[in-house]
């Protein structure tokens, strides 16, 4: 956010999400739902909540506030919020949007989560089995191979809850730790397998906060 020192007449630059970003959604006196925003204007934000959830009361709705990801951290946004319409509950227009503060933090809420996982360095390569040990809406940290270089590009799968579909795409070797864990960020995934990993992780905060642990089975190994 750009904090200006000219012409005091001039309203400060807000600080606004983009089009198709993973938003928060926190209403008056609840805890954070997932969003993702459908449209983006200085005037108004358009946001679908994508875990199911009862119709938000006018109440929730007015003291809602959206945080998301800016470049210089975690931004906080309130205005006049209300439902799109009737038939679509899960559908909130903010209009008017102003910033509350900006937390610096990092861009995706990271949890600590041991979860199968296989990689593969292209379609014709030999799978290799592994797993995560934590996950991210941006990505994940792998537990090996000692193959895998920085600059690599693989494809992954990774199983969040045993007997349920997996979640596939590509990513990149953007760092390796001091024991030789494998930073993956995100290239390519679908938005469907990003809304699953982005609840599974909000379900895991949930049952944290709930246990007061820092792993839960349904999280951890």
């Amino acid at each position: 956010m750009r904090f200006g020192r000219g012409d005091p007449g001039k309203s400060t630059p807000v600080a606004l999400p983009e089009r198709a970003q993973t938003v928060t959604l926190t209403p008056s006196g609840g805890s954070g739902i997932p969003a993702r925003v459908l449209e983006c204007s200085p005037d108004s934000l358009l946001v679908a909540i994508m875990v199911p959830i009862e119709p938000l009361s006018h109440r929730q709705l007015e003291g809602i506030v959206l945080e998301f990801s800016g470049p210089h951290g975690r931004v906080r946004l309130t205005g006049t919020a209300s439902l799109e319409s009737p038939a679509e509950p899960d559908v909130v227009r903010l209009d008017g949007p102003r910033s509350i503060e900006v937390l610096q933090e990092r861009e995706y809420v990271r949890i600590k989560a041991a979860r199968p996982a296989i990689v593969y360095g292209a379609p014709d390569q030999l799978p290799i089995q592994s797993f995560t040990v934590d996950l991210s809406g941006g990505g994940f940290l792998l537990a090996g191979p000692d193959s895998l270089r920085i600059g690599d590009e693989i494809h992954f799968q990774l199983t969040l809850t045993p007997g349920v579909l997996v979640i596939g795409g590509t990513g990149r070797i953007v760092r390796v730790d001091a024991h030789g864990r494998r930073a993956v960020a995100f290239e390519s995934i679908s938005e469907p397998d990003r809304r699953r990993l982005i609840r599974f992780i909000f379900e895991c905060q949930r049952l944290e906060r709930q246990r007061g642990l820092e792993t839960d089975d349904r999280c951890g190994s």
